[in-house]
């Protein structure tokens, strides 16, 4: 809910988001009086056209007496086929006046069919091109965890003995634990994952829309794969990836009958064994061992995904909630954290929308007080919603935050190594008056300083250098039984790798960190052609 003008504004990044992600949404916005709209009185902005091409549906309303109806629609649509956000502004004159309200009006939505009926004859073709495979995999993404299909998911991928991708918003919808998964794909994926899905012959694709940050050059992706593409959306099948089978279904219901159909064509629920697909399976065991997920280890210095990995070995085991901002951090987090199961990872997929991490740490909470919620974060992602530690102050919120803090926007640096000589431009936050000597993080110049700020929110901070120091800090931030904020100083020059520059194929990927060094050199002058098991 907003007031009107800046209010209204405000939340539109997080209309995108959630338009992006696909996140059941309902934006109340406040608007001037009725009488006012179209004069440019004070604060009247025009909520509803500004935020038209980023909602499943918009509402001005204009009679009081519709707001019963028009909230129930609002959740309706909201919730139903692919999720996303409404918008309801309502006029100030409305929010003053007193009416006898008529809860039981029928929705009026002519046009609105989000029920779809499962197309048995189109999941029927489906089969005999899966049973086709010699090479199969599945590309899972945040639709299936939005269908609540993880479970069928994992139940076709041991029926069908077919290695498992998900994108970064289908993170979970397969246990990352498991054999038969290659963790998730993409820029930043593993190579075993890119090259699983690119080199298969037949793709399953469900609840995923071929985003360029998966796809890389569309063109090349999984060129040589039949692919069937599952979706609850018509307008994604066939819009960035042409396909061999196009099929809107909701994803739970298509699982179901496809695991119905292959049990009864004699297809069991079989454990992974490399013997049940020896060639496929063998060459997958192999990128995993000559392309696993690794980084340098300096001496006094906490490599950022060293945070992750300490994170994650005290929390295994137990059912705990990780956001994150965007950025570097949000990469190392998705690589370094095995998540196993849906809705454990919450991150900021479509629009990359930095500041997203301690707000959403706090509806985790809201919705989940009996798990342990933890913001993984960067320096500048953390400083976007600060003053959030405001509230979580006041609400009592055990959150857990951890600030990644290599005093540099590290992703943009990143960028800026690979592209353009490591000049950096705005991307380096400490204080500029400090000679700044990024091997040392002496406390005078280290800027800005969270453990003040913290402090000056009434929430507890601890500030780790050494990487002796992360493992007792992270158990003592774990264990607090309040909000508590962890700042883990790491360098600025860590890359994240693997990276599959923008435009380029699966085979054109950095795995080597590179910066300025006055000759200009760019990313594809570091792009390894891994070699293709066709």
């Amino acid at each position: 809910m907003s007031t009107s003008g800046p209010g209204a504004t405000n939340l539109i990044t997080p209309i995108a988001d959630a338009f992006m992600d696909s996140i059941p949404m309902v934006a109340i916005t406040s608007q001037v009086g009725k009488p006012l709209i179209g004069s440019s009185a004070f604060q009247e902005t025009d909520v509803f056209g500004m935020t038209a091409p980023i909602v499943k549906h918009s509402y001005l309303v204009t009679r009081v007496e519709d707001i019963p109806r028009i909230v129930k629609e609002a959740f309706y649509i909201a919730r139903t086929g692919r999720p996303g956000p409404v918008v309801i502004d309502i006029p100030k004159n409305f929010q003053e006046v007193s009416i006898e309200p008529d809860f039981e009006q029928e929705m009026d939505l002519p046009g609105y069919h989000p029920d779809i009926k499962l197309p048995k004859e189109e999941l029927e073709k489906a089969l005999p091109i899966l049973l086709s495979a010699k090479r199969p995999a599945i590309y899972a993404g945040g639709g299936v965890v939005v269908a609540e299909a993880a479970s069928e998911l994992r139940e076709l991928a041991e029926r069908w003995q077919s290695p498992v991708a998900t994108t970064l918003m289908g993170v979970g919808a397969m246990p990352e634990n498991h054999p038969l998964s290659v963790r998730w794909l993409g820029m930043h994926g593993p190579v075993f994952a890119n090259n699983t899905v690119n080199e298969a012959d037949v793709v399953l694709a469900i609840g995923t829309r071929f985003d360029d940050r998966v796809t890389g050059a569309v063109k090349n992706f999984c060129e040589h794969a039949r692919i069937i593409h599952i979706d609850c959306d018509a307008s994604e099948l066939n819009k960035n990836k042409v396909v061999e089978l196009a099929i809107r279904a909701d994803a739970k219901e298509a699982l179901i009958f496809l695991n119905a159909r292959l049990e009864a064509m004699g297809h069991p629920v079989k454990p992974y064994a490399v013997e049940n697909r020896p060639e496929w399976f063998g060459i997958i065991e192999k990128w995993k061992k000559d392309y696993p997920l690794t980084y340098e280890k300096r001496e006094h210095e906490i490599a950022p995904q060293q945070v992750v990995e300490e994170l994650y070995r005290q929390l295994e085991g137990q059912d705990a909630i990780v956001c994150t901002g965007v950025g570097q951090h949000q990469m190392f987090t998705g690589q370094f954290f095995k998540f196993d199961k849906p809705r454990r990872f919450s991150t900021s997929g479509g629009l990359g929308s930095m500041g997203y991490g301690l707000p959403a740490a706090m509806g985790a909470h809201v919705a989940h007080p009996e798990l342990p919620v933890v913001n993984v974060d960067g320096d500048g992602s953390f400083l976007m919603n600060v003053q959030e530690l405001g509230t979580i102050h006041i609400e009592r919120m055990p959150i857990k935050c951890i600030i990644m803090d290599n005093q540099h926007l590290g992703m943009v640096v990143q960028w800026e190594d690979l592209k353009y000589d490591s000049n950096r431009a705005n991307t380096f936050l400490a204080d500029p008056k400090a000679k700044y000597d990024p091997t040392h993080h002496t406390p005078e110049l280290i800027y800005p300083n969270f453990p003040v700020i913290c402090e000056g929110f009434g929430v507890k901070c601890e500030r780790v250098v050494e990487p002796d120091e992360l493992a007792p800090a992270v158990k003592r931030m774990l264990e607090a039984d309040e909000a508590y904020v962890l700042d883990v100083m790491v360098p600025h020059d860590v890359h994240v790798l693997p990276m599959i520059p923008g435009g380029m194929s699966y085979r054109d990927v950095v795995l080597e960190r590179i910066a300025g060094d006055g000759k200009g050199r760019k990313a594809s002058d570091l792009k390894r052609e891994i070699p293709s098991a066709l």
